[in-house]
């Protein structure tokens, strides 16, 4: 049993699809053509199996990846938020919540000590502090545990397709 997975229907994904899905988590900008030469199909085949990944939700969405060092975004610092409860509606309000503040980018539901954790960015200490204040204020927080990220060792946009569906 995956106890991780959500209520996601699983599509049937061949080779080839995975050869597309490869291509695009490495080049967005590929243009159907050159999409279909390094695939090795022909245009309206390529352009009709990335239309299916799209509709089919495969394709969750295109996107830019911008290098947070380079618009003075260096730190990341990894939350851990543990609520007062987790009743749904309480749960629901801190989610909603949460949602609003722009520098939080990623947030996961937990299973274990804490029920959630963020992936909050800043330019340093100082800044992170007003951001830290706005998420203690969020409905039903009791505590917050941060950690400063020193050094990125490893940051991943590509998913292991290949040899995995």
């Amino acid at each position: 049993m995956v106890l991780f997975m959500q209520n996601i229907s699983l599509v049937p994904i061949d080779e080839t699809d995975q050869a597309i899905l490869s291509a695009l988590q490495q080049n967005g900008r590929l243009t159907n053509v050159q999409l279909a030469q390094k695939i090795g199909l022909s245009e309206s085949a390529c352009l009709r199996r990335v239309r299916l990944l799209e509709t089919s939700g495969v394709v969750d969405r295109y996107a830019m990846i911008v290098n947070q060092t380079a618009i003075g975004l260096p730190g990341n610092v990894f939350v851990r938020v543990t609520l007062d409860g987790q009743v749904q509606e309480k749960l629901s309000l801190f989610e909603d919540a949460v949602k609003r503040i722009p520098e939080v980018m990623e947030c996961y539901l937990m299973s274990g000590e804490v029920d959630y954790v963020l992936r909050v960015i800043c330019r340093d200490n100082t800044d992170f502090t007003k951001t830290h204040s706005r998420l203690a204020s969020l409905p039903g927080v009791l505590r917050i545990n941060s950690s400063f990220t020193l050094r990125t060792i490893i940051k991943k946009t590509e998913l292991p397709i290949k040899g995995r569906l």
